[in-house]
């Protein structure tokens, strides 16, 4: 890891010296053949990102309120089956319990599986912002005089503020808005993609960002998906 890192930052240092950084000497930005980025702080503080969280926490919510109406439910189920226990006969109880905990079973799969839909919810979002961005992060490089941008948590100590967040959240959301055709003002003008360069490929991350809207299938409190009514005699 170590070697590869400072290849790659010789190999930096080698491309600057071929770039023309005029633009941003220009506006009085720092140059550097290297640029930081948080991508938390990118996903999270732009308006596509807000949307997306926005929505999330919205269908979290609604699974929760799904999830302890079941709970509800399966906590009156039960205790009126206890109760029926002292008079109905042995076999017969136990068949009414095994139906419960066969529905206990299945619910609990399904809220599995709803819960999985949501996690793969969150990460087809996320790779789609970071693909749709990688135009607009390769187009800060270069007027910055760059050759690459790494990811701000790899970076231990900085001579310069090279970290480019704040200004690529702005351009970013001049450019795509919340990501659902809604832009903040005049649109101006897109920016173009360049064909085979790989500052503008943005790999979306191996796991999901904290968006702070996990989906919680378990949430409440009594019975849960899972609880199994004793037959009589055991």
């Amino acid at each position: 890891m170590g070697s590869t890192l400072s290849f790659l930052l010789r190999l930096a240092l080698v491309l600057a010296a071929l770039a023309t950084p005029a633009q941003a000497q220009q506006l009085g930005e720092v140059v550097s053949p290297i640029l930081t980025l948080d991508r938390e702080a990118l996903f999270s503080g732009t308006l596509y990102g807000k949307r997306v969280n926005a929505e999330l926490e919205a269908a979290s919510n609604l699974l929760a309120a799904e999830t302890r109406r079941i709970e509800a439910e399966l906590e009156a189920e039960e205790r009126a089956l206890t109760e029926q226990r002292a008079t109905l006969p042995a076999a017969e109880f136990r068949a009414l319990a095994d139906a419960f905990d066969d529905k206990v079973q299945a619910l609990r799969e399904e809220r599995e599986r709803t819960q999985d839909a949501a996690v793969r919810q969150i990460e087809a979002a996320q790779a789609d912002f970071f693909n749709r961005i990688g135009p607009i992060l390769g187009q800060l490089v270069r007027e910055r005089g760059a050759v690459m941008i790494l990811d701000r948590r790899a970076i231990l100590l900085t001579a310069a503020d090279v970290d480019i967040t704040r200004a690529a959240i702005a351009r970013i959301d001049a450019e795509l808005g919340d990501g659902d055709g809604n832009l903040p003002g005049d649109d101006p003008a897109p920016v173009p993609a360049v064909p085979g360069a790989p500052v503008d490929t943005i790999p979306a991350p191996d796991a999901p960002l904290d968006t702070g809207t996990e989906p919680d299938a378990d949430e409440g409190s009594g019975t849960t998906p899972g609880t199994e009514v004793a037959p009589d005699g055991e």
